[in-house]
């Protein structure tokens, strides 16, 4: 599965002051895994992070409890739970930074989606 439950497209957002439109097959084999560094010509250079990867701890109807981790080097970088509250259609604390927040509002999507589509069989 991949790590937002599904292929995603959007807009790069690796350099701060420069954003662009890669094309499909680098989004499908790059930014839709993690793990561009050394691969991507856009990937920031330092310390910073490689990948984020999310799992729903418990969905009791009215609340998903969310954790991620924000991996580097297949290790954990940082870490913490979410709770997007389903009645409202937004979660409950700010994540982390607006990329990571966009992130885990498409894991949300793809979890529902695939929910809905597994109650209609």
């Amino acid at each position: 599965m991949l790590p937002l439950g599904a292929s995603w497209a959007g807009t790069c957002r690796a350099l701060p002051d420069y954003s662009c439109q890669p094309d499909e097959g680098v989004v499908r084999s790059l930014c839709n895994l993690g793990y561009a560094r050394g691969v991507c010509a856009r990937f920031p250079a330092g310390e910073g992070p490689d990948a984020v990867r999310f799992t729903i701890s418990a969905d009791d109807g009215e609340c998903l409890r969310i954790f991620y981790v924000i991996e580097r080097d297949h290790l954990p970088f940082s870490h913490g739970p979410m709770a997007y509250s389903l009645s409202r259609g937004a979660f409950d604390q700010p994540a982390p930074g607006e990329i990571i927040s966009r992130q885990a509002q498409a894991y949300v999507a793809s979890y529902l989606r695939r929910k809905a589509e597994a109650s209609a069989r």
